[in-house]
């Protein structure tokens, strides 16, 4: 029996509820850091005398970091594995977090933010790869959805210290408790394996046979498997990895579409949450709200994330992935043109939370979706340029909102063109998407 069918037959246990769990502190950091800058912004701007524009730029610092920090880990976790570049990541933007708070002038913090964005953008498709391949099929995208509902737990986490330091202690207090995430990194050393599929594909079969063989112990089921048989077949993987398949494997005949689908996707959806997030508590701002009822308000919109994730983990693998996304993607849509029409405060929190509610349910479908469209010697690699190639669109749009927020309809115009943005992406997943429910990793690549 070889290594994939051992791992995929185990039943899912306390292994995989652990994993999901330390994946995912790692993930809830990540959201931390990056609600800390949304919520720092506003104090910022007005404690260094910032404009619109420059409060964008700042924004998309951390998101060319990102960029370039999901291209660079992805192509890494390929070669080193995955759980490495998982920790360097994770020390990476935590230290940087920390410096932001030391930040002397805006151009400092700009080279902070750029390190930040650049561990943060490594950590997340890594860690996707990584839960995504120690995941029974059955209940793979429903794992896959709990993982990213740790992000609004880390939102969560960054509204309320928001809520609690910054109009006490300044934002530089954020800042120095954003950098705390770095003691996670000797947790996960500690409490999280080798992903066994990287290691076979690597031709470390003994290693990763003995992963798989204590899992099994663990489950009450008596290891069984040919040894040599699994060499034999990872020698061929490895063999015909290193006879250059690499980024322009993505674009082959039988990837093209896939590819394409995703990077429109990412593209979009990372386009609109930036646009949208970064800039909440200071849009709300500029439409007569105080900071702190700013700040409250933004942590009510935050709690509507969990329902949302909640929501989409149980339709993930009961609809399938491609329906759940697209229905989250033009509920965000709805959600985002009602919200620019303002109104009353409780319109604006009703609106605002359903945006909050939708976005982040799509967020962990894609992030679900991504890494099982791509086989084991590309998946970190192809999840990782999806991503990167999404961060662009996280990069230009705090910059496009910074020069759209002057006038009166600013802020309409604003939730326009972010409406427009999701309504096409869901289209894409529509037309372009396949159906990758129940499937094995092994199937789906094929």
């Amino acid at each position: 029996m070889d290594l994939t069918t051992r791992l995929e037959r185990l039943p899912v246990g306390k292994f995989h509820y652990k994993l999901l769990v330390a994946t995912g502190l790692g993930w809830m950091f990540d959201a931390m850091d990056t609600g800390l800058i949304a919520f720092v912004l506003p104090a910022l701007a007005k404690a260094w005398g910032l404009t619109a524009a420059q409060m964008g730029i700042i924004g998309s610092a951390g998101l060319v970091g990102m960029a370039l920090g999901a291209v660079v880990a992805g192509t890494a976790a390929d070669r080193f594995g995955r759980k490495a570049v998982f920790s360097v990541t994770l020390l990476i933007y935590s230290v940087a977090t920390g410096l932001c708070g030391l930040a002397w002038n805006y151009e400092s913090l700009l080279v902070f933010r750029f390190f930040v964005g650049f561990g943060l953008g490594g950590e997340l498709p890594v860690a996707a790869t990584l839960m995504t391949e120690y995941s029974p099929p059955a209940v793979r995208g429903r794992f896959m959805v709990l993982l990213e509902s740790f992000w609004g737990v880390g939102w969560l986490v960054a509204a309320l210290l928001s809520y609690l330091f910054i109009p006490h202690y300044g934002w530089q207090a954020a800042f120095f408790i954003g950098a705390l995430p770095a003691l996670y990194v000797f947790v996960i050393r500690l409490a999280i394996p080798e992903s066994v599929r990287y290691l076979a594909d690597s031709g470390k079969v003994e290693e990763a046979n003995h992963i798989v063989a204590r899992l099994e112990t663990q489950a009450g089921i008596t290891p069984v498997y040919a040894a040599a048989a699994v060499t034999a077949n990872v020698n061929t993987v490895v063999t015909t990895a290193k006879g250059g398949i690499a980024f322009k494997e993505l674009w082959s005949p039988q990837f093209i579409k896939r590819t394409a689908m995703l990077w429109i996707v990412w593209f979009g959806i990372v386009y609109s949450y930036y646009g949208i997030f970064t800039w909440l508590p200071s849009l709300m701002v500029t439409q007569g709200y105080t900071m702190i009822k700013t700040f409250e308000y933004v942590l009510i919109m935050t709690l509507a994330q969990l329902p949302g994730y909640f929501s989409a983990a149980w339709l993930v693998d009961k609809i399938g992935r491609k329906a759940t996304l697209a229905a989250y993607l033009a509920g965000t849509a709805l959600a985002s043109y009602f919200f620019g029409q303002g109104g009353s405060s409780a319109t604006v929190l009703f609106w605002g939370s359903l945006i909050s509610f939708f976005n982040l349910g799509a967020w962990g479908v894609i992030y679900t979706y991504t890494p099982e469209l791509y086989p084991t010697r590309v998946r970190a690699l192809g999840s990782g340029w999806a991503a990167g190639f999404g961060r662009i669109g996280g990069v230009l749009a705090p910059v496009v909102v910074g020069y759209m927020i002057s006038g009166a309809d600013g802020f309409t115009r604003i939730f326009t063109m972010f409406t427009i943005t999701l309504v096409i992406i869901a289209l894409a997943v529509l037309v372009l998407g396949e159906e990758t429910k129940n499937k094995s990793l092994d199937e789906i690549s094929k």
